[in-house]
């Protein structure tokens, strides 16, 4: 494959919401460019970039994926990014290396919540940004209401560059309002219709307006009333544009006969080229593009298949980089030697020989890299700024269907983990449960369709086990007595221990108060052991018991039967016997809870939160929305993730973080007494 340098590559992410046609315009990009001869369709299972088996499935993106296409020279990298919410982490990792965006959005007059939400993030990372409309051949589709619906969220941000000439449902052609021409399907000039001839004096005064803002020799000649040429027009445009300040807007259709328009042109003719916009820092500063200085690369995406391997998606940030060339893992501390390079089309691989700065393409057979890990020149090290993947917020335990598989279904998770970098696998050690971590319930159910389908093991979730905690609320006194004779030599042991609240850290304090030698120095030792292993071992169910102070203060000894072993035992009979009786509660762990909502659902939130036993502190504006501050028991907040959502249609996101232990409720004591009377019972079957 040719060898092509930054100024003949544009790289580009689609994004936006679910369902919206992504998948289907990098499948008319790539019809148009000729890289395929027939057009696949998402719903036929054979598009270019969902190829994996859930996607097929479920007829939707479930992974970022990579394709290229040849036009005029050019090549255009595009991401194709899941627009479903529990996928945000591809969005991320996709924004973290292209160089501009395109949200692709329905023309049915309204702004998607996906749309919304990637264009919020592509303002905050000074992404650049162009809206295609997709679908304005449908039946009661609207080109002018969905540029509308954005003006109105968006204001001057809005630029329509193009205007779609209808016939009814049928796309006949557009009005390039960059050129001020008119163009039918097939790219031949044409006069700009009379039923548009207003609409497009409209949005070109709305251009103008735009493009003067972008040098002060143009908002010289537009206050002077001096003509604006097509190229001074363009010019201003792509400048506002690859600094984030506007939002173009085009049409189009992309399935059936699909009609992209002059979107490829603009690609070129607006769209920056590496290094033009998105900036990557590391800790040689800020990198510049620029295929002679040291080679420089970033790994942003991991595939994973049974039969083919690893492979690590990456842009060329810095250098360049050929087959054979021995490269240094920062992260990991050890050299890789280049021996694979490819450019991806979906699962299609075609091979090159060396790959230039700004260029995307994707390792094979390397043996420590993954994503997030920096490639660098060992002579030059540098470490680029990891890509901030979203925390989980959403867990379960994860169990296999088959005890005989549960090796095969954790270690497909961990595997997994190389592909998607927003879910966590770790074993909780106070409840001994693997708990799966993630952004959603459909990201954690698709991972384990993974397992079954890529490693042949089927992966069961449930909601996890809370880590409580079980106290003492009053002071009682004890005695444990163990006696054993067997034949031999007997065991006997006796303590009387004064169990109370309060321990000195909070946890366990043992304190002796033995006098006159009631039990011997050598076996208080054994006392406080036995009281230690107690304590995790819980007093009402299986839950470590805390802030407990235990104080021995008589017992009995036999000078030839007593041993360690037998004061060990007495201290464990008086500690179930003693703290049975101190009024034990249960504790919980309380989280501090930070909702981020717009303004319109503050309410719906601070309600919602009461009913999840919540508490709220106070709340505060930030960046145009409300932070609403909350503490909440952990046990309510399982699937807090999935109710936020729906009660904010995916607006709202939080975080949680650790507070404090307190007492359970008498209600929710009950029913964790009978969760562990369940549990026992499970076990003993």
């Amino acid at each position: 494959m040719a060898v092509f340098h930054k100024d003949k590559i544009r790289n580009i992410a689609l994004i936006g919401h679910g369902g919206e046609g992504k998948t289907s315009l990098l499948e008319a990009i790539l019809y148009k460019t000729k890289a395929i001869d027939r057009l696949g369709k998402v719903d036929d299972g054979n598009s270019v970039s969902d190829y994996d088996q859930e996607e097929i499935a479920r007829k939707m993106s479930i992974s970022l994926s990579m394709a290229y296409a040849l036009y005029k020279d050019y090549k255009i990298n595009v991401l194709d990014v899941p627009g479903f919410f529990d996928f945000e982490g591809e969005m991320v990792a996709a924004l973290s290396v292209a160089d501009a965006a395109i949200v692709v959005t329905g023309a049915n007059g309204t702004v998607p919540v996906g749309a919304e939400k990637a264009l919020e993030y592509c303002q905050e990372k000074g992404v650049p940004t162009l809206i295609w409309v997709n679908g304005v051949n449908k039946e009661n589709s609207s080109y002018e209401a969905t540029l509308d619906a954005y003006r109105q969220k968006y204001g001057a941000k809005i630029i329509a560059i193009e205007l779609p000439i209808m016939n009814g449902t049928t796309l006949n052609g557009y009005v390039d309002v960059l050129e001020g021409k008119a163009y039918n399907t097939a790219g031949a000039e044409m006069e700009i219709p009379a039923s548009l001839a207003d609409k497009y004096a409209e949005e070109d005064g709305i251009m103008m307006e735009s493009v003067a803002e972008s040098s002060e020799e143009l908002m010289e000649k537009f206050f002077g009333g001096e003509e604006i040429t097509a190229e001074e027009k363009k010019a201003g445009v792509k400048a506002r544009f690859i600094n984030a300040e506007i939002f173009p807007v085009m049409a189009g259709v992309a399935t059936g006969n699909a009609q992209i328009t002059a979107l490829l042109d603009h690609i070129i003719d607006i769209f920056p080229a590496p290094g033009e916009s998105t900036k990557i820092n590391s800790t040689a500063g800020e990198l510049v593009c620029d295929e002679n200085g040291k080679f420089v690369a970033q790994v942003f995406k991991t595939i994973v298949d049974p039969f083919v391997g690893r492979l690590l998606m990456f842009k060329v940030l810095r250098g360049k980089v050929a087959v054979g060339d021995q490269v240094l893992n920062v992260e990991k501390d050890e050299n890789e030697k280049i021996s694979s390079i490819v450019a991806l089309r979906g699962k299609k691989q075609d091979g090159m020989d060396a790959i230039y700065a700004g260029d995307m393409g994707a390792f094979a057979k390397l043996n420590y890299t993954q994503t997030n890990n920096t490639l660098s020149d060992p002579t030059d090290v540098v470490k680029c700024d990891p890509i901030a993947f979203p925390a989980p917020v959403i867990s379960f335990a994860v169990s296999s269907a088959d005890k005989n598989s549960e090796d095969k279904v954790f270690a497909g998770l961990f595997k997994l983990m190389d592909e998607d970098s927003t879910f966590k696998l770790e074993k909780n050690a106070e409840t001994n449960e693997m708990v799966l971590s993630g952004l959603g319930e459909m990201q954690l159910d698709i991972l384990c369709k993974k397992v079954k389908n890529k490693f042949n093991a089927v992966a069961v979730l449930r909601e996890p086990r809370i880590a409580y905690r079980e106290t003492i609320k009053k002071t009682v006194e004890a005695e444990g007595k163990h006696k054993k004779q067997s034949g031999g030599a007997g065991q006997f042991g006796q303590c009387s221990v004064r169990f109370e609240p309060g321990a000195e850290d909070g946890i366990f304090e043992f304190v002796d108060a033995v006098v006159g030698g009631a039990i011997p120095r050598q076996f208080i030792p054994a006392v406080e052991k036995g009281l230690r292993e107690a304590a995790p071992k819980g007093i009402q169910a299986d839950y470590p018991v805390i802030n407990i102070k235990c104080t021995v203060f008589d017992g009995k000894y036999h000078p030839v039967d007593s041993k360690e072993i037998a004061f060990i035992t007495a201290a464990k009979l008086a500690f179930q016997d003693g703290c049975s009786k101190a009024n034990p509660i249960f504790l919980e762990p309380v989280m501090h809870v930070d909702v981020i909502v717009p303004d319109s659902y503050m309410g719906d939130v601070m309600g919602d939160m009461s009913k999840h036993r919540g508490r709220i502190l106070g709340t505060n504006s930030v960046g145009g929305k409300t932070v609403v501050s909350a503490e909440a028991p952990q046990a309510e907040l399982a699937k807090y993730a999935t109710d936020l959502r729906s009660m904010t249609q995916g607006r709202g996101k939080f975080t949680l973080a650790f507070e404090r232990y307190e007492e359970v409720p008498g209600m929710q004591a009950t029913k964790i007494i009978e969760d562990y009377k369940k549990r026992l019972a499970a076990a003993d079957k």
